[in-house]
């Protein structure tokens, strides 16, 4: 490991991060001050920001901004004009210069009124038709990666982090990633509240407003929803939340946010969810009635540790974040539902990694690296994949093993995140921790290949060991179905509805996506899908809208027609973009016309982005 290491250990660290254009590293952030004003007729923010800064030891402030207007700045309240903003450096946005005076305090208040613009890439500002209540506006952003800048100048890294005080001025009721302060008569005024005693970076700022209503998911958790849906979040959540935070605290320490809340979006959120502190951002559709998609609240729940407490230094070594935040996540679903589930949603994510690899063509000789390079100051958005999640996975659950299993590993985990809670970390630093707290067993550290774990592109040099018991069941199935088309043909004698009638929701993805993926040219058996779709009827009813994606494709690829109109009416109700976007492409392939005129009349309730990757999906 010593050499190894040594090769790629920067002359500081934690490494210093490539994708802000501040000067973070010389000076310290103590807290920020930020308010918002929301303009809903002109579709932007007025702000205004005041940083409380010490040890400043350059003779200019250099923060991050992008599409930002800044008609004022103010050094210990004190008016300046000594600012500046550079010309744009794309992706990084604008570097805003601010000179101090020769003669200043050691402990220096920066203020500065701004206003974001319509090209601001941190807000989707909704109208009321595109949301489910269509009762008002709606407002959310999302400020991952470097997209905070565009929202408010500011240190935009996850190497530097502050507590803040939050304020909303708006016409609805709004939710910030703090805890809610009460005020009389403030949300009467139109004014929310919100602290964050805990030290956050810019990319966990977050806002949301809109026609939201609560409902309690537990003792310390409540879900936040538009009123017409937030029942049916509550009836989703209820049963699970608090055992995801008890489990976490038992595998690591106590939950220190206070809260633990989730707001589910309207249904043109085009994400799977978000962690902003407090208030995790989620999709609608893990609201499926059968608890089948709530073990992504499990997920951004670790994050609450791995990310937000103990955050990576830069997205150069992002699957500090994401790595441990599956390994955390699959240890949750480990306990609540033993040991064979935890294999089978790491055998899926095998799977996952595998198929994204493929999918970046040339691009995987970079991007399929544990660590990344983003030196060039490339968009980090664009190193963003199922690698730092998979792969960082991997390389902890192989850690694990080759160190004897969990009684032996979950020892470091309090360590680990008791060492750097607070605080921002790169990879050397992970790896000193680790060394240092397994002494006595560095020759099995040593025996791992970290060279080819952490900087060469491709799939892990190893398979962990997985527990197959659970994805048998569903490889053996696809098998026979495949048996019997290229045989007999005889479905309805082999197959009856008790195949699946076990089947958990991800065992119905594995069956289906292994049918999908197998050597058959189903259009040559429409007779067999739609013999499936006889059998196997709930697939074509089911809410849990992972298994139904599945399903209309695989009909769909099969050139089934009956489905065609199918997905393409079930493509107005997602607008998740991981659904959205391979729906159109595969209606496109067998009916050009039709997937075009489903998007026309659907695109409005798409997200800007969703919208745009679409038509060039679509060629229009």
């Amino acid at each position: 490991m010593t050499s190894v290491i040594k090769s790629h250990r920067p002359t500081t660290s934690p490494e210093r991060d490539p994708s802000t254009l501040s000067n973070y590293f010389n000076l310290k952030l103590n807290h920020t001050v930020l308010t918002f004003k929301v303009n809903f007729e002109e579709k932007i923010l007025h702000g205004h920001v005041e940083f409380k800064l010490s040890d400043v030891k350059d003779p200019c402030i250099a923060l991050d901004t992008s599409y930002l207007k800044i008609p004022k700045v103010a050094i210990n309240g004190t008016s300046t004009t000594s600012f500046k903003v550079d010309d744009r450096l794309e992706p990084l946005g604008s570097k805003l210069r601010i000179e101090l005076p020769q003669q200043h305090d050691a402990d220096i208040t920066l203020a500065i009124d701004f206003e974001t613009t319509r090209e601001c890439t941190a807000l989707q500002f909704l109208d009321k038709e595109a949301t489910d209540g269509k009762s008002y506006p709606y407002l959310f952003s999302q400020c991952q990666a470097i997209h905070a800048r565009s929202l408010f100048p500011c240190f935009d890294t996850p190497a530097i982090k502050s507590t803040y005080d939050f304020t909303v001025e708006s016409p609805y009721t709004s939710l910030m990633s703090g805890r809610p302060i009460e005020e009389e008569d403030d949300d009467a005024n139109g004014v929310y509240k919100f602290e964050q005693p805990i030290p956050i970076p810019s990319y966990l700022v977050a806002i949301a407003l809109g026609d939201i209503t609560k409902k309690p998911i537990g003792p310390r958790s409540d879900v936040y929803c538009e009123p017409c849906n937030v029942k049916a979040c509550q009836m989703e959540f209820k049963d699970d939340m608090e055992n995801f935070i008890q489990i976490a605290e038992k595998l690591i320490f106590d939950y220190e946010w206070l809260k633990y809340d989730a707001l589910v979006l309207p249904m043109s959120f085009p994400y799977g969810g978000m962690e902003n502190p407090n208030v995790t951002f989620v999709t609608p559709t893990l609201i499926t009635g059968d608890h089948g998609c709530v073990d992504v609240l499990a997920h951004e729940l670790a994050h609450s540790w791995s990310g937000n407490l103990v955050t990576n230094c830069s997205w150069e070594h992002f699957w500090l974040n994401e790595g441990w935040t599956v390994y955390l996540e699959r240890r949750i679903q480990g306990n609540l539902h033993g040991e064979p589930t935890r294999h089978f949603s790491a055998i899926i994510g095998w799977n996952d990694l595998e198929n994204s690899i493929k999918a970046m063509g040339e691009s995987a000789n970079r991007f399929s690296t544990l660590v990344q390079d983003l030196k060039d100051q490339c968009d980090p958005d664009d190193a963003f994949s199922t690698v730092p999640y998979e792969k960082g996975f991997n390389l902890l659950l192989h850690i694990e093993q080759v160190l004897g299993g969990t009684a032996i590993f979950d020892a470091f985990i309090p360590h680990y995140f008791n060492k750097f809670k607070y605080k921002s970390l790169d990879t050397y630093q992970f790896m000193d921790t680790l060394y240092g707290f397994f002494d006595d067993k560095k020759d099995l550290l040593d025996t791992i290949d970290w060279n080819t774990w952490l900087y060469k592109p491709g799939m892990p040099p190893i398979k962990p060991q997985f527990d197959t018991s659970l994805v048998d069941q569903c490889y053996a199935l696809a098998d026979k179905w495949y048996h019997v088309i290229t045989t007999d043909g005889d479905y309805n004698h082999h197959f009856s509805l008790k195949d699946i009638e076990l089947f958990s929701s991800n065992q119905s993805v594995v069956f289906l996506d292994t049918l999908t993926s197998m050597k058959l040219e189903w259009s040559r058996h429409v007779d067999a899908l739609k013999s499936m779709a006889t059998i196997y009827t709930p697939y074509s009813c089911t809410a849990n809208s992972e298994v139904l994606f599945r399903w209309y494709y695989l009909q769909v690829k099969g050139h089934n027609t009956d489905y065609y109109t199918k997905l393409g009416d079930w493509l107005g109700t997602v607008g998740r973009m991981k659904f959205v976007r391979p729906g159109y492409v595969l209606l496109n392939t067998v009916d050009h016309e039709l997937a075009v005129s489903y998007f026309h009349e659907f695109e409005s309730r798409y997200h800007p982005i969703c919208r745009s990757l679409v038509k060039k999906d679509l060629g229009l």
